[in-house]
């Protein structure tokens, strides 16, 4: 697959090239078309520097030419670099993707101003216009022009093929990066790290927006031209503040001055193809939309991915696992010896236990919410020379106290007992502190995760409210 590829693109390459240099041989050859342009200029915009503030005006025409810079993006995580790479310095992944992404850009450019010289110069304003010949393909134009329909019709295929492999690649690029991620962050279901409902979901989504703007070449390049420059935008942004924070000068000058004329050209291109911004629009709001649906549908879902224990808190868990494990979940405030023993009272007193019942506290500290599932690390210690202690650090209390109580019946056989105190406040705004920030109505969600999670009320961990 991988030699088709570098064959399409290669062939590809090659019949452009043979084009823009027909080209610029007929640019060369025909000594008045040169001189009619200057002349054109001249007599139009008068000096120089109108010539570059109208260069400036009409570059956002250019924007769909410049497609395929993004593109490079997509291949980087397929970068090898050297044999002594770690992914905390790859040092030849950096270098070598600088080189692929420089050999890129040089090439595009290269073609980017010359087919965009010849096509001026060789072919009539007329046929640029809506049902003109050039109009959409003017490079096929010259193509037929210029070297005979044959070689017309190869480059005319060539196209078709290259253009269904730059949305075969743009789909492989989405089908290596939306798997990895959103599923991750609870913004798609499990069945979106699977390959091929994901296939047929872009598949259905390209019908889709083909049906939408009613298969117009020139409205899907409006669309398109969009998404290319906000991208390129944001990119020259971001870099323009890397190299500020890393002390350029020079570089942020630069970059500082490239992000402003791709933030020019997006508006412009925006204000005058607006179906970019509203198709754009359509997507973000779906996407959110979505986002939001499955991380709610997903909020009992067990995601954390495995419990790693130290040897203290495996002596915890066994020390209790002789009789009836029951642990505290405790929310540390002072952590001092008052905590502590006023916490186990307290639950002694709310559910009727006698004082020879020994207790483990669980503590979960909240680490990053959206992180949707993650492993789980749990540590012990023993605080003021009796209190034992579980520290765990989580996206979610409910996930991580749930995942702990299932390993530790896994790991011991017994089914563990945990206990609670009632969280104040109103019920619905503790769900929505904990849908967004980890927090909130512990125990009742606690509950229902144990519940999702195993089926056999008989092997639940318990789980006590008072």
């Amino acid at each position: 697959a991988i030699g088709v590829a570098v064959a399409l693109v290669g062939i590809y390459l090659g019949l452009n090239a043979v084009v823009v240099v027909t080209g610029l041989y007929q640019v060369l050859t025909e000594g008045h078309v040169v001189t009619d342009w200057t002349a054109a200029l001249t007599q139009e915009h008068g000096n120089v520097f109108v010539m570059i503030g109208v260069a400036l005006i009409v570059f956002p025409k250019l924007a769909l030419g410049l497609s395929g810079f993004e593109t490079g993006v997509a291949v980087m995580p397929h970068v090898k670099g050297d044999a002594g790479d770690t992914e905390a310095r790859p040092t030849g992944r950096i270098r070598d993707t600088k080189k692929l992404l420089t050999t890129a850009a040089l090439i595009m450019s290269v073609f980017l101003i010359c087919t965009s010289f010849i096509t001026t110069v060789l072919i009539p304003h007329e046929e640029f216009e809506s049902g003109g010949k050039a109009n959409g393909r003017a490079l096929a134009y010259l193509a037929h022009e210029y070297l005979g329909n044959a070689f017309g019709t190869l480059y005319d295929v060539s196209t078709i093929l290259i253009l269904w492999f730059a949305g075969a690649s743009a789909m492989a690029g989405l089908l290596n990066l939306m798997p990895r991620y959103l599923p991750k962050y609870g913004m798609a279901p499990h069945w979106a790290r699977a390959v091929r409902p994901m296939v047929i979901v872009f598949t259905l989504i390209a019908f889709l927006v083909t049906w939408i703007f009613d298969a117009d070449v020139d409205a899907q390049g409006g669309a398109y031209a969009t998404g290319v420059l906000v991208l390129i935008c944001s990119a020259a942004i971001a870099v323009t503040i890397a190299a500020r924070k890393a002390g350029q000068r020079g570089w942020t000058i630069g970059f500082g001055a490239i992000s402003v004329v791709f933030l020019y050209t997006t508006v412009v291109n925006v204000i005058e193809r607006p179906d970019g911004v509203k198709i754009g629009a359509c997507f973000i709001a779906g996407i959110i939309l979505i986002s939001l649906l499955s991380r709610l549908g997903r909020a009992f879902e067990l995601r954390v991915t495995h419990v790693e224990l130290d040897d203290l808190a495996e002596r915890f868990i066994r020390d209790v696992a002789s009789r009836t494990p029951r642990f505290i979940a405790n929310e540390p405030d002072n952590r001092d010896a008052e905590e502590y023993r006023a916490k186990k009272d307290q639950i002694r007193a709310d559910n009727d236990l006698p004082g020879t019942e020994d207790f483990v506290f669980i503590e979960v500290t909240v680490t990053d919410p959206s992180e949707f599932e993650a492993g789980l690390t749990v540590r012990g210690e023993v605080l003021h020379d009796r209190y034992r202690v579980l520290t765990v650090e989580s996206s979610s209390v409910p996930n991580a106290l749930a995942a702990l109580l299932l390993h530790a019946r896994d790991m011991t056989g017994v089914r563990p007992h945990v206990y609670f105190e009632w969280t104040e406040g109103n019920p619905f705004a503790n769900f929505l502190r904990f849908f967004l920030f980890g927090q909130g109505e512990i125990a009742p969600v606690t509950r229902e995760i144990l519940r999702e999670a195993e089926s056999d009320r008989d092997r639940r961990p318990r789980v006590h409210v008072g």
